[in-house]
C-alpha cells in the first residue's frame, strides 16, 4: 500500500507542470512564477498588437527631406555663417537716345548713372568723344565731355548739320571742339549756395572755339574773327539749345560760350551773346578832334583870366602890421 501511494504522488507531480503551461496564467500561480513570471509577459502573443500601424504616406508639395536631395548637395558644406549673396539687377535696356546715338552719329559709349548729393548727376549718361560727320571724318572733344544722351546728341547735331558746313565755308573741315567744361557738380557761376547749375545735372556744355584741319582756331568770343561768322554761330547754337550765354550776359561767359538744354516753362528760352564789333586794327595816337559847338580858344581864356583875378588877391606887399590872407590855388 505504501509503494502504490508513492507511485500516484510521483504521477500526479509530473502531470501538473504540463497542464499548467497549457493553461493561461499557470506560471504565475506555480511555483516558478517569481523566476519565469517577467519573461512570460514579454513573451505572450496575447500581449503584443494584432498589426502595426504606418506612417501616413508624404504629401507630393512636401519640401524634399535630406536623404531625397541629390548626392552633391548633401555633400556640400553649409555655410551658414556667411551672408547670401545679393542678386544682380539686369542691366536697364537702352533708352530711343541711346539707340539714336549710334556709332555713325557719335563716338560716345555709356557710363553709369551719377547720383550725387543735392540731386546732382542724372541718368543716361554718355562719355562724348568725338562727333562722327556725314563723311566719317570725326570731330574730337576735347577733352571728353560727360553729358546726358539728350545733350550730347544735340551736341553732335549741332556740329554735323550747322558747324560743319560753316567750315567747308572757310575752306576746310572742324578736326576739334574745345570743351571748356562739361559735368560739374557745383552750383551756377561757381557761387556757393546757388542754385544748382545744368553743369551739375550733366545737361549744359561751355564751348570756346573748334579748330579747323588747316590748323586755323576759330574762337567764338574774339572780336578779332569775323562778326558775319560769329553771328552764324549765335543763330544756330540760340535755334537749338534752350539756354545760350555768352559775352554781354554776365561777367563769368565772356571768354566761352554757355549751352544747355534747361527745361523751362511754355518752353521758354534764353539767348544772351553781344556779338561785339571788331576792335580797331591801329589804335589811335591823335586826342579827338574839337567839337564844333565848343567856344574859341581864345574866349575860353579869356573867361578863364576873368574868374582868375575873381579870385587871386592883389599880389603887392601887404602894408606894415598887416597879415597877408592865404591865396587860393584851383585843382
Amino acid at each position: 500500500m505504501v509503494t502504490v501511494a508513492a507511485l500516484l504522488l510521483v504521477l500526479c507531480m509530473q502531470a501538473g507542470p504540463a497542464a499548467a503551461a497549457r493553461r493561461p496564467g499557470a506560471w504565475s500561480q506555480g511555483p516558478w512564477s517569481e523566476l519565469f513570471g517577467a519573461r512570460s509577459r514579454k513573451l505572450r502573443p496575447a500581449a503584443l498588437p494584432a498589426s502595426v500601424p504606418l506612417p501616413k504616406p508624404r504629401p507630393p508639395d512636401a519640401p524634399a527631406s535630406e536623404s531625397e536631395k541629390p548626392a552633391a548637395a548633401q555633400q556640400a558644406p553649409a555655410e551658414t555663417d556667411k551672408p547670401a549673396e545679393q542678386a544682380v539687377p539686369a542691366p536697364p535696356s537702352p533708352s530711343a537716345c541711346r539707340l539714336a546715338l549710334s556709332e555713325q552719329i557719335a563716338i560716345a559709349p555709356s557710363i553709369p548713372d551719377i547720383h550725387g548729393a543735392g540731386s546732382c548727376g542724372g541718368e543716361d549718361l554718355v562719355r562724348l568723344e568725338a562727333v562722327v560727320l556725314p563723311d566719317q571724318h570725326q570731330v574730337a572733344v576735347r577733352p571728353a565731355a560727360i553729358l546726358r544722351c539728350a545733350m550730347a546728341s544735340a551736341i553732335a547735331d549741332w556740329i554735323r548739320t550747322d558747324m560743319a558746313p560753316l567750315a567747308a565755308s572757310l575752306g576746310s573741315v572742324i578736326s576739334d571742339l574745345d570743351n571748356f567744361d562739361s559735368f560739374e557738380c557745383r552750383g551756377r557761376n561757381r557761387v556757393a549756395g546757388a542754385r544748382l547749375s545744368e553743369h551739375g545735372r550733366a545737361n549744359a556744355l561751355d564751348v570756346r572755339g573748334v579748330k579747323l584741319a588747316n590748323g586755323q582756331s576759330i574762337s567764338l568770343t574774339d572780336r578779332t574773327v569775323s562778326r558775319e561768322l560769329r553771328e552764324r554761330v549765335l543763330h544756330s547754337v540760340c535755334a537749338r539749345f534752350s539756354t545760350v550765354l555768352g559775352p554781354g550776359s554776365d561777367w563769368y561767359h565772356e571768354d566761352h560760350i554757355h549751352l544747355d538744354l534747361m527745361e523751362r516753362h511754355n518752353n521758354y528760352k534764353i539767348c544772351q551773346w553781344n556779338v561785339w564789333d571788331p576792335l580797331p586794327q591801329i589804335a589811335p595816337l591823335l586826342p579827338a578832334e574839337r567839337p564844333d559847338e565848343a567856344p574859341p580858344r581864345e574866349v575860353a581864356d579869356k573867361s578863364d583870366a576873368a574868374k582868375s583875378d575873381a579870385v587871386e588877391p592883389d599880389t603887392t606887399a601887404p602894408a606894415a602890421g598887416k597879415i597877408r590872407p592865404p591865396t587860393k590855388k584851383r585843382r
